[in-house]
């Protein structure tokens, strides 16, 4: 694996099952009535906060909020920090791969290496976004032009 396999947030660290269990009761909050696919979303914090979110549609479906988004919001309203372990799950308990558009989300909140449970294995932010823009990069940018 990445680099990730050396931090303390290795695979082998983190209680997939009890993290799976945390949005599986986000799931249950659900907001759904459109789709009825609920899905709820659990993550890790830096800190060692455990963030969870659901989605929340919406009549008007572009301003339905994934179970992504909602976890964000729940990681910068507890006080921000950055995510080591993600793991997303539907009405079933199955595991969900978050779509690119919040796999760009999950990147501009991630420490360096994330991992995220997904379909095929534990995989790092890094395999499942490859040669992402964000923050890190912007970073980089600004040193390499001082």
């Amino acid at each position: 694996m990445s680099s990730a396999s050396e931090s303390p947030s290795s695979a082998s660290a983190i209680d997939w099952d009890a993290l799976r269990s945390v949005a599986t009761a986000a799931m249950g909050k659900a907001y759904a009535p459109y789709s009825k696919y609920p899905v709820g979303a659990a993550a890790i914090a830096t800190d060692g906060r455990i963030v969870s979110g659901c989605n929340i549609e919406n009549a008007s479906y572009g301003v339905t909020l994934c179970a992504e988004c909602s976890l964000v919001t729940d990681l910068i309203m507890g006080g921000g920090g950055r995510l080591v372990a993600f793991t997303c799950v539907d009405g079933n308990g199955n595991v969900l791969m978050p779509c690119g558009r919040c796999r760009q989300l999950l990147f501009e909140h991630s420490d360096a290496g994330m991992l995220l449970e997904t379909v095929s294995g534990i995989r790092t932010i890094d395999q499942v976004l490859p040669d992402a823009f964000g923050p890190r990069q912007l970073d980089e940018y600004k040193a390499d032009s001082e």
